[in-house]
């Protein structure tokens, strides 16, 4: 969307021009729709909204931003959003939007619902924790049973499908709704009439319990190359389907908040966030770093007389701690990566570890090598500098690449969120011990050669 679209939106509004509003958004995606809004205000947004019918209004509604959508809903009575948006919406996307709101608005929306199936599988739905599959999908699909011949089969197929706006799988169960398998639309097409669906359907189905973390099931669509993934009780009845469009969501909302994690922010933050709101979720942080800045001068307080001896060892200090940083998140960057593709097993930490190290041996030989080179230049070759700078920073290398490394698998194994090891967590560490071992290796040294 242009900024001379938006502005020409935004004309129509203010003048309440609904013909040519209508005009212009008729033909416009839901996803498009929903971008628009993002760029008014509220009460030009409910105007706009006030042009859709109720289908594309109750599309667009999905693909809004979380806070918009609530605040668009905010004013408008129960009645009104059952019957211009959940009534027109899959069962997944009205339990988002409903479960949003108090207790008390709920009841008041689910007994507007025309569809009183629609309603009870919103209920349902509604009990499971927003966090697993229950809670994450959604009941609309295509079903058959295994004893139905070809003609059944095709005849229910259809009847269902007029309800539906996407068929992903045919899902084949028994008379207790057991999910059995998937039924392959070529069957329909090459098996005799007389075939029972029991006798073509493909067994090999992958699915997921209702109780499963949502995490866990991107992982799975993306390794079996999936668009909808079936959802089972615990005795495997079929209650059903996450597709794949629902997961996208979710692992965009996850790499946001591990990516806010990295950066420091306690709390999921949005631009558009209030400041007292994004002050809480910076200043966590913030009071950590400035605590480890506080240990580093204290640290560096304990080795006073070295560094008077030598002033000229302060001038290296920013190096030590930017590369002893930027080695830390680096490796535990890669280990975070890992472990969110399933790429790296944390049975396997020593194996990680080793080759860490091994990439760090080499890293730490070639910076530690060029840095000596510069100081015999630039300092006397007998100089305490000229021998610690170079080993200080082999050793910080060595260090920061294997703590940065073992960090994430060990939150991992403790089921702890390992993006909150990279970031401001690892760059207080590594000053710290990147200062400890440049005071001490220079001390050492000083001692040697006094």
């Amino acid at each position: 969307m242009t900024r001379e679209y938006i502005e020409n939106l935004k004309t129509l509004i203010e003048n309440k021009d609904s013909v040519l509003l209508q005009e212009l958004i008729s033909k416009l995606h839901p996803a498009d729709i929903a971008e628009i809004c993002s760029e008014l205000d509220i009460e030009e947004a409910r105007f706009l909204y006030r042009q859709l019918d109720n289908e594309k209004a109750a599309d667009a509604l999905t693909e809004m931003d979380e806070d918009m959508r609530n605040e668009l809903l905010e004013e408008l009575p129960s009645e009104a959003i059952a019957k211009r948006f959940v009534n027109y919406m899959d069962s997944d996307d009205a339990v988002e939007i409903i479960r949003d709101m108090d207790e008390e608005k709920q009841e008041e929306v689910l007994q507007h619902i025309k569809d009183i199936e629609q309603a009870g599988d919103i209920v349902d739905l509604l009990q499971y924790d927003e966090d697993t599959a229950g809670g994450l999908m959604g009941t609309e699909m295509v079903v058959v049973n295994e004893n139905w011949s070809m003609p059944e089969c095709l005849k229910e197929m259809r009847r269902q499908a007029e309800e539906l706006d996407e068929i992903y799988y045919i899902y084949v169960v028994d008379d207790d709704e057991r999910l059995l398998g998937l039924f392959p639309l070529t069957k329909m097409v090459t098996s005799p009439s007389v075939s029972k669906v029991k006798h073509v359907m493909n067994t090999d189905v992958v699915c997921v319990d209702v109780d499963t973390p949502k995490e866990e099931i991107a992982p799975l669509i993306e390794k079996y190359n999936l668009v909808a993934i079936p959802v089972v009780d615990k005795i495997n009845r079929l209650v059903g389907q996450i597709t794949v469009d629902d997961v996208m969501d979710e692992v965009r909302e996850q790499a946001e908040h591990d990516q806010q994690l990295t950066a420091g922010l306690t709390q999921d933050v949005e631009s558009d966030d209030s400041v007292l709101y994004q002050t809480r979720a910076r200043l966590p942080w913030l009071i950590i770093g400035m605590l480890g800045g506080i240990c580093s001068s204290m640290l560096l307080g304990c080795f006073e007389r070295t560094l008077g001896d030598h002033p000229e060892m302060a001038l290296f200090i920013p190096l030590l701690a930017g590369m002893g940083g930027n080695v830390g998140v680096q490796s535990s960057a890669i280990a975070v990566q890992g472990l969110a593709n399933n790429s790296l097993d944390t049975s396997h930490i020593f194996r990680h570890i080793l080759k860490e190290s091994a990439v760090a041996l080499i890293n730490a030989t070639i910076l530690s090598l060029m840095v000596y080179v510069y100081n015999i230049f630039m300092h006397d070759a007998t100089d305490i500098v000229t021998l610690a700078v170079p080993l200080s920073l082999f050793v910080v290398i060595m260090f920061a690449s294997a703590f940065g490394a073992l960090i994430p698998l060990v939150l991992d194994r403790m089921n702890i969120n390992p993006a909150v090891a990279t970031g401001p967590f690892i760059q207080i560490i590594n000053d710290l011990s990147g200062m400890t071992f440049y005071m001490l290796i220079s001390m050492m040294l000083s001692q040697l050669m006094a």
